[in-house]
């Protein structure tokens, strides 16, 4: 499977996975601090996977190329947004040989809470959960969308952007680093998109119960793509978790943006 690596290859290993929509080169925004930390941080191109492997089967095989990378070795991971409901599954599976579990913006089961009125995303998960053809036949519009004017998209997804989040999407800087992402998403690696939201809307909030990964949460104050309410429920039901680390006046991405340098300060004194 293809990935991106970034930070130190001799370092510690640490395996992020990236959000939805999303592709491996979110993770660069790691990079400087990775080096300065001696963090080897990889990101694998999940949505890449045929389309027909789902479920556990999705979730096996990633461990799998994980355990192949990691030859023996323990490793972090990071997960942000709906790949936090991935990062989750996958230490299920790899147990103690995950150290540290970083969830940043993370977005919590839907059965746990009435979360979707309160998510700028909401009306789409809706969609997913019940109108699935309909979630389909509007990611396929987004697919040509993105396509034809990628500006617009971007400009149609932040428009319900609010505190921080406002503030970073007029900054060409992060569109010039967020725009290949959704552009990846929606055109190549769409069917790989539709399986992590249709595993995200269906319940899986077991896998709360099973994961005893010790783990950290990242959380912008005013999120309004996953509600800090979705990290208050994970904090106290994660067996391993401890306090909600809240990043004031931040929401979605600049909590990622804000909280980088301080999760690979934390693995790298760890390691």
């Amino acid at each position: 499977m293809k990935f991106k690596q970034y930070g130190n290859k001799q370092g510690s290993l640490v395996v992020y996975f990236h959000g939805t929509p999303g592709a491996i080169t979110e993770c660069a925004l790691f990079d400087e601090h990775a080096k300065k930390h001696n963090l080897n941080i990889i990101c694998f191109d999940r949505f890449s996977i045929a389309p027909e492997i789902h479920g556990r089967d999705y979730y096996q095989l990633i461990a799998t190329i994980i355990k192949d990378t990691a030859k023996g070795k323990k490793l972090d991971i990071i997960g942000f947004s709906i790949g936090c409901h991935v990062a989750i599954e996958i230490c299920n599976l790899l147990g103690e040989q995950v150290q540290n579990l970083h969830l940043v913006s993370a977005a919590a089961p839907l059965e746990s809470g009435d979360y979707l009125q309160d998510m700028a995303g909401g009306a789409v998960f809706k969609l997913a959960m019940h109108y699935p053809h309909l979630f389909s036949a509007l990611s396929y519009w987004q697919l040509l969308l993105a396509k034809i004017s990628p500006k617009l998209l971007f400009t149609l997804l932040f428009s319900s952007a609010q505190a921080e989040d406002k503030l970073l999407s007029q900054r060409q800087g992060f569109k010039d680093y967020l725009m290949p992402v959704l552009t990846s998403t929606y055109s190549s690696k769409l069917k790989g998109y539709l399986r992590d939201v249709n595993h995200y809307v269906t319940p899986w909030k077991k896998s709360l119960s099973i994961c005893s990964t010790k783990t950290n949460l990242w959380h912008g104050s005013e999120d309004n793509w996953s509600p800090i309410a979705m990290a208050e429920y994970l904090a106290n039901t994660l067996s391993c978790s401890k306090k909600v680390n809240i990043v004031e006046g931040a929401s979605h991405y600049s909590c990622l943006f804000t909280v980088a340098e301080k999760i690979c300060l934390q693995l790298g004194d760890n390691s």
